[in-house]
């Protein structure tokens, strides 16, 4: 059998210019004087200290500590208890599992049989 392959045309295959980014020369002030390119440092960390800035916020009340660390019990809490019934949930499928394959080998004795203890 004859395989069929794709003709590559060359309008689908285009090679890009890889042009690295540094700090001495951004985008848009290739030609400037090296005068503000030695400045370029301190602007760009004043600058990135103005944009986080607006990101901070005055805390109108105190942080509640207590609230949190009740929070972060109930939060612990709900995962132990998710995981206990997870590994619970798991347990009972392995053994429904070993129960139904013994049943379909044509074993009789598959049932687990409790007898009180006297």
């Amino acid at each position: 059998m004859k395989t069929q392959q794709p003709i590559p045309s060359d309008d689908e295959h285009r090679v890009l210019k890889f042009r690295p980014r540094t700090l001495a020369h951004p985008p848009g002030q290739r030609g400037e004087p090296d005068n503000q390119a030695r400045q370029q440092p301190q602007n760009l960390t004043r600058d990135l200290t103005r944009d986080l800035s607006r990101f901070e916020r005055a805390r109108e009340e105190p942080d509640e500590f207590r609230h949190r660390m009740l929070a972060n019990v109930a939060a612990l809490a709900f995962t132990v208890a998710l995981t206990a019934i997870g590994i619970w949930l798991a347990m009972s499928i392995a053994d429904l599992r070993k129960t139904q394959d013994c049943v379909l080998m044509g074993r009789r004795d598959c049932a687990q049989i409790s007898t009180p203890r006297s």
